[in-house]
């Protein structure tokens, strides 16, 4: 992407919401392609390949929580949850299952460009600046978002890798949940310590069996990546 026009999906149900959001991201300089439905915005996805996806909650045939599973399935590509909701339980969901950032609606079309640069460079720095990690049969490759574990890759959620590196690039240092959501989440992520912990048990159900390093709980403090 580096180089090049980032492509950005829009997805959204109201076409005037639409439109503004196309006209500040061109002048802008980034290319947009528009669609109003759940089941359209998955195969445009497919056809269009964006950098980054604009995602609606409220979309008629498939809301845009089932349009995020179904891309989180096998796709890494950055999504900005945009939405009417703006209770904390809907934030964390979408965030939980793999969303880079929420915005609720109304909102500034300045905010929405300012975010989806910040998303994007947040991911090309990313992937500049961190290297793969590697210990006994587990490689944490932060280029690729790739999990190798005992010969097989592993699949997990852009959230769920961040975490996974992030303890692991500190290994044997204890964070408390709150320094996690600072860190992996970012400082305004309205979530809680439930988040974490919901995201540490995914992460061990996937790397079972391993004895020389470990997700490790510190009772009362937090977690740490624990090498032997």
């Amino acid at each position: 992407m580096e180089g090049s026009i980032a492509k950005v999906l829009i997805v959204d149900d109201d076409v005037n919401i639409c439109e503004v959001i196309k006209m500040y991201l061109e002048s802008s300089g980034y290319a947009t392609r528009i669609c109003n439905d759940g089941n359209t915005a998955l195969s445009m996805f497919l056809d269009y390949k964006p950098d980054i996806v604009l995602l609606d909650i409220m979309l008629p045939h498939i809301d845009g929580i089932d349009v995020l599973k179904e891309i989180r399935r096998d796709h890494k590509t950055p999504i900005i949850m945009i939405s009417a909701k703006g209770e904390t339980f809907d934030r964390v969901l979408g965030l939980e299952l793999g969303a880079d950032d929420y915005i609720v609606k109304p909102f500034e079309p300045k905010e929405l460009v300012a975010r989806v640069k910040a998303v994007l460079r947040r991911i090309n720095q990313d992937n500049d600046d961190q290297e793969a990690l590697s210990f006994e049969e587990l490689i944490i490759d932060a280029k690729s978002y790739n999990v190798i574990y005992m010969g097989e890759e592993i699949k997990m959620p852009p959230k769920e890798f961040e975490l996974l590196y992030y303890l692991a690039s500190n290994k044997n240092r204890v964070f408390t949940r709150e320094q996690l959501l600072c860190e992996v989440w970012g400082y305004d992520y309205p979530g809680d310590s439930r988040t974490v912990d919901v995201h540490v048990k995914r992460l061990r159900e996937k790397l079972q069996g391993e004895t020389n390093w470990l997700i490790e709980t510190v009772w009362g403090v937090g977690y740490k990546f624990e090498v032997k």
